[in-house]
């Protein structure tokens, strides 16, 4: 099933092309707003699922090109990324320690929305293609062997990134929690539909250039290593986020008037905007293509705009 927030955050089921509102099947779960009620939904879908089947089959199927699509995962518990989680297609000689970070969870935003960069000297703004992974059930002290149990679902998520903050030894709240930096969407795929999470392509454009194209196949440690960790750490909860990590190759700079997608087999495409005030601009170059030139440092140089090192 393929779950959506759609117009004033109606619940939606998604058909091919059109959407069905289920929400009046849902009024019964506890909740103050969207968040809650996804969250509650999660934790309680076998109550739900033939509920919502039967209206999906049953109401009135309205065209996606006529709403309004929000983020699916509007306020997600806990978001917890994954830290250099892939073999970068196959270039690094080991697996990286296992890692991860915390991400605000009132940064997320959807499709259509805009991904503001702020006025802080960062040296590059960058944005991760990622698999995220939902959480179903409370997860704590979970093994490998059992973690999949424990997964509600998938869904498309970009960890937006302010790179290069002083001072270097305080970096991964100031450069991943920044509002509108987690696009989430454009819904929310059970895990039933998707046969293998760990063999899927993961394409990311900007104005149209394929930038990120790489296979979650490439992880270091796979999904249910990531749960089995993780879990260890601290409890995870419905409706939590795994963002899985992504190929570092392919990154490259995003500036004003960018127009992103995301696309993971089975799971749609999200598409965001970038708006920066300060009309910052940077090589349209990857990664890997400025450590291919030979150029110094580990991102391209920013070009124009305030804090650039010319301006």
């Amino acid at each position: 099933m393929k779950l959506l927030y759609f117009d004033d955050f109606r619940l939606g089921v998604l058909r091919g092309d059109e959407v069905v509102d289920v929400s009046a099947e849902v009024q019964d779960i506890p909740h103050t707003g969207p968040g809650d009620l996804m969250n509650g939904l999660i934790e309680h879908f076998d109550n739900y699922r033939e509920r919502l089947e039967a209206a999906a089959a049953a109401g009135p199927r309205i065209s996606v090109a006529d709403v309004r699509i929000r983020s699916p995962l509007p306020r997600p518990g806990n978001i917890d990324a994954m830290a250099v989680n892939y073999m970068e297609d196959g270039t690094l000689p080991a697996p990286a320690p296992i890692n991860a970070f915390h991400k605000a969870t009132n940064s997320v935003i959807g499709p259509g929305d805009d991904m503001v960069l702020p006025d802080i000297p960062a040296s590059i703004f960058e944005g991760e293609a990622e698999l995220g992974v939902v959480i179903g059930k409370r997860a704590s002290w979970v093994s490998e062997a059992e973690a999949m149990d424990y997964v509600f679902g998938y869904v498309n998520f970009v960890d937006g990134s302010a790179r290069g903050m002083p001072p270097d030894t305080n970096v991964f709240h100031q450069m991943k929690s920044r509002d509108t930096f987690a696009p989430i969407g454009p819904y929310l795929v059970t895990a039933d539909e998707i046969d293998d999470p760990q063999k899927l392509q993961i394409q990311l454009w900007v104005n149209g250039d394929l930038m990120q194209n790489f296979n979650s196949d490439d992880m270091a440690h796979s999904i249910a290593r990531c749960i089995e960790w993780l879990s260890s750490i601290h409890a995870l909860d419905p409706g939590d986020i795994i963002a899985s990590g992504t190929n570092h190759r392919g990154l490259n700079p995003f500036q004003d008037g960018d127009v992103v997608e995301l696309e993971i087999e089975g799971m749609g495409r999200l598409t965001f905007n970038i708006r920066d005030d300060l009309k910052r601009t940077w090589a349209r170059i990857t990664r890997f293509e400025h450590a291919e030139s030979g150029l110094e440092g580990r991102f391209t140089p920013q070009l124009t705009g305030k804090y650039a090192p010319d301006s």
